[in-house]
């Protein structure tokens, strides 16, 4: 079917795959949030230098993180791939793999002079995101080999010892290989971020970490790097500042505040509550389409994530797990026993630096934007017009942030193509289908209710999750190309901010149109 919107060509394969990456990375990480809260809850009461030290809960600590957080996100990975069977083999490939591990830590421990320092557990974290794609890719090639050819009668015989015997061979593969090359990726990973922080440059990670996460890059270096490192710090020390570099609110918090104040028509309208769901909420996303309408603000949200982070090393803010989503609430409720002023103050100044600098880039362009705005009398089409000057180029992604996705043609939803089919289920896609998608989902679901529509669903999902059986589907512009992979044949529709897009009166109108004729 044809789309509602015109393929975005600004958005290189190379981003994308890493976007998918992520996605997949974000789809084992984040159902298991809960999992890590409740361990941080474990690890702040219970252990010794706990709010209240009880030696007897406190060993449930060490089991919690080293089996049963890297089993159950192997589980978790292994559905993705192949439902509960390949869920089932993933958890007894990871199972070879912290075994193996463990085998690797001893041996080399033995051959340590008496007295020497000993290296502690590797958490198989990434052997886990490792392993369960792995053996849930395989354990379904495996099965196709034989589908259909099996007789009658012995299918669960087959089933059942087929993903008992694939489980005990990746568990092989973990024990050794798998478990040799983790081990030596966080060796290597771990001395990295040590040696930054003993030369004080952590800080400089904001430069790569505030401009992946306006173009939805951050899962793949937040999940794949920061989280398993960052819990392997927290089992060793009881709490880790890596948990912060990605999910500190105040830069975001800054740049829509400094919008709020100094920006121009719709951006400068939808900045206050943007704020509030940023800051409270912990849904990053909102904040992304105001930094991609003025790339050059990125450089006050680096600016501040360097103040954030400079803050914490100096006075040692950490959290004891990661704080998700990354909320204000969540991250108070994750700071280690010590660490309040370190954190609040890194939160308030990155926000404040954000703030200042982007209001000086904000001010600077206030002219040549009012005089866009003029000639347009279209705020959001007078800053992606400036977007796609700075850029040298233009871009169908960029230009679909003037009212949200264009066709070919022009903007709007072209009712010829529209019409070709009913709508009857809407779903709203992101990365991991929790934060911004349900709140877009719920902002058009009360449009809908509020329109007299009754029979119309409007859910959200992860991109990763799109099965096609969503008649309209709809995705942030930089996501666009994923969610039309995934759902080729479903109606797509790019918006540049789920919290208020003018596109949700458009989908209102059509639906209420299809249903009156």
């Amino acid at each position: 079917m044809t789309t509602a919107s015109a393929p975005t060509k600004g958005n290189s394969k190379a981003r994308v795959g890493v976007q998918r990456f992520g996605t997949f990375l974000s789809g084992m990480i984040m159902p298991n949030i809960p999992a890590l809260i409740a361990w941080g809850i474990f690890t702040a009461f219970f252990i010794e230098v706990g709010w209240t030290p009880n030696a007897d809960l406190a060993t449930i600590v060490g089991p919690f993180i080293h089996y049963l957080l890297p089993i159950i996100i192997a589980y978790t990975g292994g559905n993705i791939v192949y439902g509960v069977r390949g869920g089932v083999v993933a958890s007894i490939a990871v199972m070879g793999a912290i075994a193996g591990s463990d085998k690797l830590i001893a041996d080399f421990n033995a051959t340590l002079p008496e007295g020497a320092s000993q290296l502690g557990q590797v958490h198989m974290f990434i052997g886990a995101m490792i392993m369960a794609p792995l053996a849930a890719y395989t354990m379904k090639w495996l099965d196709s080999l034989w589908e259909g050819k099996i007789k009658a009668g012995f299918e669960m015989l087959v089933n059942m010892f087929s993903a008992g015997i694939w489980g005990f061979v990746m568990a092989v593969v973990g024990f050794y290989p798998i478990a040799w090359l983790v081990n030596g990726l966080m060796t290597v990973l771990s001395n990295a971020v040590n040696w930054l922080v003993e030369m004080n440059l952590l800080p400089l990670t904001s430069i790569l970490i505030e401009p992946a996460k306006v173009l939805f890059l951050n899962n793949a270096i937040n999940h794949g790097v920061l989280t398993p490192l960052g819990i392997q710090q927290a089992a060793e020390d009881g709490s880790s500042i890596l948990f912060l570099l990605e999910a500190n609110p105040g830069p975001g918090l800054g740049l829509l505040l400094a919008f709020a104040i100094f920006g121009l028509g719709a951006a400068r309208a939808s900045a206050p509550g943007a704020a509030l769901i940023q800051f409270v909420g912990g849904i990053h996303e909102v904040y992304f389409p105001y930094a991609l309408m003025k790339p050059v603000t990125i450089l006050a949200l680096i600016a501040g994530g360097m103040t954030g982070v400079t803050t914490n090393m100096l006075l040692g803010g950490a959290l004891r797990a990661p704080a998700a989503p990354g909320s204000i609430l969540a991250v108070l409720a994750q700071t280690a026993t010590g660490s309040y002023v370190a954190v609040i103050l890194s939160v308030v100044l990155s926000a404040a630096v954000t703030f200042v600098i982007a209001a000086i880039i904000l001010r600077a362009s206030r002219k040549r934007d009012l005089a866009a705005m003029a000639a347009t009398d279209d705020a959001f089409g007078a800053a992606i017009t400036q977007t796609q000057a700075a850029k040298g180029k233009s871009s169908d992604a960029l230009s679909n942030l003037r009212g949200g996705a264009a066709t070919q043609a022009g903007g709007g939803i072209e009712p010829a193509t529209m019409t070709e089919r009913e709508i009857k289920s809407i779903v709203f896609a992101c990365d991991a289908g929790m934060g911004s998608s349900a709140m877009g989902a719920s902002v058009l679901r009360n449009k809908i209710k509020k329109a007299g529509i009754e029979d119309v669903t409007v859910v959200n999902k992860a991109i990763a999750a799109l099965d096609g059986s969503a008649d309209l589907i709809i995705t942030q512009n930089q996501l666009t190309d994923r969610a039309r992979a995934q759902a080729p044949d479903a109606v797509h529709i790019s918006v540049d901010n789920f919290m208020n897009s003018p596109r949700y009166d458009e989908v209102v109108e059509l639906v209420k149109d299809q249903h009156e004729s």
